[in-house]
């Protein structure tokens, strides 16, 4: 939960909420309610933004507020593929003493979704946890790969789910074959990976299973911030709704991440988010059926 500046050859935006908590309790609101969150932010995050979750169904006693300090904030500018960007500003604030404390009422959640930090500080939240939940997923980034693989390497021992991108799954594994790179990491922990690819859209790996899910062609990409994230909260969000982990409703489950995905890159932040319907998403998801659905006679 923090706040953003963004430059997109489209526009720009001096502060906006983000975060990656943000965008997957926002996602994850349409399909599943409580989502319980835990967090940090400093004192000026706003009000009416704590309400607005809280409306959705999220629940914030997981969520510190620090009186005397500023909440997270970063800068970035994207360039025109609106694939690669440079950041300009990353100032930790409340986020460089995060301790996450995990509530009482959160303990017996069946599904987790580690946002991308410190694996030490999602390494913390998962021994908190008792029972275990069912499903444990994480997000992380070649920060964490440069400066912590010793915790990285062990939190990936913990985990059932990973989501990274192309990029990143070749520098965890030293592998260019995104086929050998998945092997590789499932040997690592994860027992599901999802390689996220951008405009290209996401493969989902599971034994020897894949599937490939592509993203639908946009007119206007806006603002690819928080794109990932939002994917994130609407794929666990279909999880945790249909209570069902197998490989088939993964399937599932990455059209309705990437669905989700497209709708936040329409606008600035999670502003697009807020607005929908379900009418909105259940037409975006047949949009992604229609765009893969064909029939062919084998000769």
């Amino acid at each position: 939960m923090a706040f953003d500046a963004i430059e997109t050859p489209f526009g720009k935006t001096d502060r906006i909420v983000g975060g990656a908590a943000t965008y997957i309790a926002y996602a994850a609101s349409y399909f599943v309610k409580p989502v319980q969150q835990i967090s940090i932010v400093g004192y000026d995050f706003p009000k009416e933004e704590m309400e607005e979750l809280k409306k959705r169904g999220v629940q914030l006693d997981g969520v510190e507020v620090v009186p005397d300090k500023k909440s997270f904030f970063w800068s970035g500018r994207y360039h025109e593929d609106m694939n690669t960007r440079d950041t300009l500003i990353t100032d930790l604030n409340v986020l460089a003493d995060f301790n996450p404390k995990v509530p009482d009422s959160f303990q017996g959640a069946d599904f987790l979704m580690l946002g991308n930090l410190a694996p030490s500080t999602q390494i913390s939240v998962i021994q908190q946890l008792k029972p275990r939940p069912r499903l444990i997923a994480m997000d992380t980034m070649n920060f964490w790969m440069d400066i912590a693989m010793p915790d990285l390497q062990k939190l990936l021992k913990m985990v059932d789910l990973l989501m990274i991108n192309d990029a990143e799954a070749r520098q965890l594994t030293g592998q260019f074959s995104l086929v050998k790179a998945a092997k590789a990491i499932m040997d690592m922990g994860p027992k599901f990976l999802v390689i996220k690819k951008g405009e290209h859209g996401a493969l989902l790996f599971h034994e020897d299973q894949v599937f490939f899910a592509p993203a639908l062609p946009l007119e206007e990409v806006f603002d690819p911030t928080g794109a990932g994230d939002t994917f994130a909260g609407g794929f666990m969000g279909h999880l945790a709704r249909t209570k069902d982990i197998s490989f088939e409703n993964m399937k599932t489950a990455i059209i309705v991440g990437s669905a989700l995905a497209s709708f936040c890159v329409e606008k600035f932040g999670p502003i697009r988010l807020k607005e929908l319907s379900k009418k909105d998403i259940d037409s975006r998801i047949q949009q992604f059926r229609d765009l893969v659905s064909f029939e062919i006679e084998l000769v």
